[in-house]
């Protein structure tokens, strides 16, 4: 069987900082990824993952159905809707280019996979910047989205309980305890969608992921992060971690 092809769009950023030294100071930047550990997790896997930072997408991600043919799955990642709303070409210099939201949903529509990964720039984000709601990509995830800032830090931790099916094909063969985690998105699953796992066993835990079907595809909210501060290194070096995303994303290549 071939490869499963996934696109991860984002999971990057540049960081700038100021050094002041007594009359004098200075200026540094410094530019760094979040995937370093999902992608040793899939080494060797038959799972070939591209990733597109967040500065290249803009200008880079698909703009038709057919490049985006080239993949089984998409992630987005810690990345704003402007991002993928504002082509340079529209930014810049006024012209018309396609509405990636709506071409995203489309493809799922017509077999596609979908996962959005939870950030400070993912569903509804910090400030309400990532702007997801009531965009094409709602109506494509399994889950209903916040009209406000929707982070929820957890500096305490809290640990992942199971509250779908143990054989589901996503979480199927992975044995707890799961490792903590220290934040995600709130969001609130929709009708026809299935929670895997939650934040916790009371009646006011939270959706942590969420699967479901949009159109012909299928789609998946994974509403905290894959890598830190949300995801410690120690829930990356859990062998349950490699596990889940190569069984996700066979899921939602219809594998």
């Amino acid at each position: 069987m071939s490869a499963v092809k996934v696109l991860l769009a984002g999971e990057s950023w540049v960081s700038t900082s100021t050094h002041v030294k007594g009359f004098d100071r200075f200026s540094a930047s410094d530019y760094q990824t979040g995937i370093g550990g999902l992608k040793r997790a899939l080494d060797g896997s038959d799972i070939a993952l591209t990733h597109l930072p967040g500065h290249l997408v803009p200008g880079e991600f698909p703009q038709t159905r057919d490049a985006l043919k080239a993949y089984d799955v998409v992630v987005l990642s810690d990345i704003g809707a402007d991002s993928l709303l504002l082509h340079p070409d529209t930014f810049i210099r006024g012209q018309r280019t396609p509405n990636r939201l709506k071409l995203i949903a489309d493809w799922v529509a017509a077999g596609g996979g979908l996962l959005m990964v939870g950030g400070y720039y993912s569903f509804q984000g910090i400030n309400g910047g990532a702007r997801y709601r009531s965009t094409p990509v709602e109506q494509a995830l399994p889950v209903h989205i916040q009209p406000v800032d929707d982070r929820v830090e957890v500096p305490e931790g809290f640990e992942p309980v199971v509250r779908g099916a143990k054989n589901h094909p996503v979480i199927a063969g992975i044995r707890g305890p799961w490792p903590y985690l220290l934040g995600f998105n709130e969001v609130r699953p929709k009708l026809d969608a299935t929670v895997l796992l939650a934040t916790g066993t009371g009646d006011d835990a939270l959706p942590l992921l969420v699967v479901g079907e949009h159109g012909r595809g299928r789609t998946m909210a994974w509403t905290s992060d894959i890598g830190p501060h949300w995801l410690p290194d120690s829930f990356v070096a859990w062998k349950g971690y490699g596990r889940l995303w190569r069984q996700a994303f066979a899921w939602l290549a219809g594998r």
